[in-house]
């Protein structure tokens, strides 16, 4: 569990630092065009990595059935997502957009229990609505405020919406193979807006302009998303979401360190709130009676008390370690703290 706790933490540190790097990339490109570049960067470097670590091209492992989820996800989050955050990110500065992210929790944990019917403990709850409180505080326009118009924080607010349906919907597909699900939605995502851009007039700019964006890319949204989507498999859609919460705070700071912008009392009481509903979120505990059916599936996993199966010959040696293979869960009722993981599905 705290390994899960620790990816979620690590993908919010990528993100939330690409933020307001991105920001200083945008005014030299335009939206569309930086939005493709940063996930070709992500495509590309997870696409080698994965050739890396696998010793050549390997199958995705990905059921047919489970596609169609993947698809949508890198439609929502890959394509429309990043586009309109970019566009936002010319009308508000980069330490407004940072908190405004905080967006993009609320609403996937909203999707969760809403659509696909996830567990919601009044902690989550309350801090969702804290984060809500701050994001109006923060997108409310003054002269002071670095909004200009309520056109960007809705645009930022779309982007989140957009990455919350990707969020649940690659929760879908969250068992299988974390580099090629982000390395497919990088390349894919990339190409479609690379390629649109250049059809609306756009240039690609100087070499090393392309390298940086690329590169924040691999790591703000590439090795970002790979983190998030071993996090979802062990924490579930909304308690990830809920840890990656931190990400707009350390956008925020990376963006008055680096770009030197300027804070105001309306930044500080958003701020003071989100830090309130984040922190409900990492103090929350979810335990109870409850029964596992039997299922059958594969996944990344080591002996524990959710696997007590026994081994062909093939995988003798590799029951006490991390190992992958096609397994079946007999019916278990018991009681411990969980969350809605690959594994703890159930209804409350």
């Amino acid at each position: 569990m705290n390994r899960a706790v620790l990816y979620a933490m690590l993908a919010a540190a990528l993100f939330g630092a690409s933020t307001p790097l991105a920001k200083r990339l945008v005014g030299d490109l335009s939206p569309v065009l930086l939005g493709g570049l940063l996930y070709l960067g992500s495509g590309v470097g997870l696409g080698v990595a994965r050739v890396l670590r696998d010793g050549g091209w390997k199958a995705s492992g990905i059921a047919k059935s489970e596609w169609p989820w993947l698809l949508g996800a890198i439609f929502f989050g890959g394509i429309v997502g990043p586009v309109a955050l970019l566009f936002g990110l010319t009308r508000v500065s980069g330490s407004t957009a940072s908190l405004l992210l905080n967006l993009e929790a609320v609403l996937t944990a909203l999707i969760a229990w809403l659509v696909f019917k996830e567990n919601a403990d009044r902690r989550v709850v309350l801090g969702m609505a804290a984060i809500v409180a701050g994001g109006v505080v923060l997108s409310w326009p003054s002269s002071h405020s670095g909004t200009e118009d309520w056109i960007g924080p809705l645009l930022i607010a779309a982007a989140c919406a957009c990455w919350a349906i990707d969020n649940n919907l690659t929760r879908k597909v969250s068992a299988s193979d974390a580099l090629f699900i982000a390395g497919s939605k990088g390349l894919i995502a990339g190409v479609f807006n690379t390629l649109l851009a250049i059809s609306f007039g756009a240039v690609l700019p100087d070499v090393l302009t392309v390298s940086s964006a690329m590169l924040l890319g691999f790591l703000g949204y590439g090795l970002s998303l790979v983190l998030f989507v071993l996090a979802l498999r062990w924490l579930g859609t909304a308690r990830t979401g809920a840890y990656f919460s931190v990400a707009p705070f350390i956008g925020a700071v990376v963006a008055l360190a680096l770009l030197g912008e300027t804070t105001t009392s309306q930044f500080w009481c958003a701020a003071s709130l989100m830090a309130l509903g984040v922190w409900l979120h990492l103090t929350e505990h979810h335990a109870h009676v409850h029964t596992h059916d039997a299922t059958a599936h594969e996944h990344s996993h080591a002996h524990d008390e959710h696997h007590q199966h026994s081994h062909d010959a093939e995988f003798a040696g590799d029951a006490a370690a991390t190992h992958s293979h096609w397994h079946q869960h007999a019916v278990v009722t018991h009681k411990h703290m969980h969350f809605p993981d690959i594994h703890h599905r159930h209804e409350h």
